[in-house]
């Protein structure tokens, strides 16, 4: 066991603590950081399962980088890190994954990568030349899939975020927020008032559901690889004299659809003044298949669908929770999509083109 390494990832969210897998997770460590022993002297929680952790060993100082997630999730990136990306020649573009721990049980198991150091991409003032780095890897992964027999297994330990996922989250919404009313369910009137303003959004969305749908099959282009949470800090650029070398990072989400899926997640992460210039550095990177890319109205109409659709799949697991436990939580949550949708604007600013 490795000192210390249990109370470094006590914010793992594991309860009871002594059930988070740390002996499995200490194996692992000791076998990705090499023979000598090693000291855990610092560590860092970078998000509620994810750690950075600082050894000092025989060689010098270490820094790896540990996650915890469901076996589902773990399988998913496992596959694409140690098959999927480097069949495909792409196998630069993700970390090394160093070590695997699964938890004795079963419920979870944990992930030890190499350390990418401080350098995600930045939103609020965007480095151009990392950005560019980044957007041509983005592009290059979308066309590499394109069309390639193994999305089907992709799809199988995925998800499908094309017309299912715009589908199936709208329904699935609509089912449990119905839900939230008496006799199961007693909330107050501003809860009420909510729960009300929610399903008019949702049932909004249904109606629209077929026009969306053919919009989607007529300007969405093939299906490719998704990362499917293509936020600006899953991506890093780090400057080298031969240009960035750029990483992507946490395909938990990963799945199968249209690259629009894909690009309004990260256009939406940049201010609306910076977003047709990184749309345009997609374009020029897709050379021959940017033809496949519609015009700016036709995109926010694909791209508003694909937020729409995944503000509705956030509303679906606090519903649930409340109504299976009760949760105080879930109309916070309820709040906060009711939030999105009201601040939901074109992604791409100016007239249509």
């Amino acid at each position: 066991m490795i000192a210390g390494l249990e109370r470094a990832i006590a914010g793992s969210g594991v309860q009871p603590p002594h059930e988070s897998g740390s002996r499995e997770l200490a194996a692992a460590l000791a076998q990705a950081l090499g023979p000598g022993g090693a000291l855990l002297v610092a560590h860092e929680q970078i998000k509620s399962r994810v750690f950075r952790l600082r050894f000092a060993t025989a060689e010098g100082i270490l820094m790896v980088v540990v996650k915890r997630m469901s076996p589902e999730h773990a399988l998913r990136n496992e596959l694409l890190i140690g098959r999927w990306f480097p069949d495909l020649g792409l196998g630069s573009l993700v970390p090394r994954l160093l070590g695997v721990a699964a938890e004795r049980t079963g419920r979870w198991v944990w992930h030890v990568y190499e350390d990418l150091g401080p350098w995600e991409l930045q939103t609020h003032v965007p480095d151009r030349e990392r950005v560019a780095a980044v957007v041509r890897q983005v592009a290059i992964f979308h066309a590499r899939f394109t069309a390639q027999p193994v999305l089907a297994e992709c799809r199988l330990h995925g998800q499908d975020l094309g017309v299912p996922f715009q589908v199936a989250s709208v329904r699935d919404a609509i089912h449990g927020l119905e839900q939230l009313g008496p006799p199961r369910i007693r909330p107050t009137t501003a809860q009420q008032e909510l729960r009300d303003r929610l399903l008019e959004r949702l049932y909004r969305l249904r109606d629209a559901e077929s026009d969306r749908i053919r919009a989607l099959n007529e300007w969405g282009g093939p299906e490719t690889l998704l990362h499917g949470d293509l936020w600006a800090t899953n991506t890093f650029a780090q400057p080298t004299a031969g240009g960035a070398r750029v990483r992507i990072v946490d395909w938990d989400r990963l799945g199968v659809g249209p690259a629009s899926y894909d690009l309004s997640t990260f256009l939406l992460r940049f201010a609306p003044e910076h977003r047709p210039w990184i749309l345009d550095l997609y374009r020029e990177a897709l050379g021959e298949g940017a033809s496949r890319l519609p015009g700016r109205r036709e995109l926010n109409l694909l791209f508003e669908s694909a937020e729409c659709a995944r503000y509705a799949s956030r509303a679906v697991w606090p519903a649930i929770a409340l109504l299976r436990d009760g949760a105080a939580w879930g109309f916070e949550e309820l709040a906060a999509v009711d939030g999105w949708f009201e601040a939901l604007t074109p992604v791409l600013p100016g007239e249509p083109s």
